[in-house]
């Protein structure tokens, strides 16, 4: 099964993520089939989302699942997954 998940990057208590499209059997920073956007929870609000919304539209039509918490930053910036 595919999955639409966070990649973790960044030092110790300074993350950011990338938004990527991974097999779920995959280890969280292992290989990825498409990286589509980044997440940074300590920049500023208008700042910390930026994602190909074209790409998570056709992962998710061809049956690709967000996780818990890639659904809900796809909420923040009002993209129904």
């Amino acid at each position: 099964m595919v999955k639409i998940r966070l990649k973790k990057f960044g030092s110790k208590k300074r993350p950011y993520y990338r938004i990527v499209v991974q097999d779920s059997r995959a280890p969280r920073d292992g290989t990825v089939i498409e990286e589509i956007g980044i997440y940074h929870p300590i920049e500023a609000e208008d700042k910390q989302i930026s994602f190909n919304e074209d790409r998570a539209r056709y992962w998710i039509g061809v049956g690709a699942q967000p996780t818990d918490t890639v659904r809900k930053i796809f909420t923040k910036k009002q993209f129904n997954a």
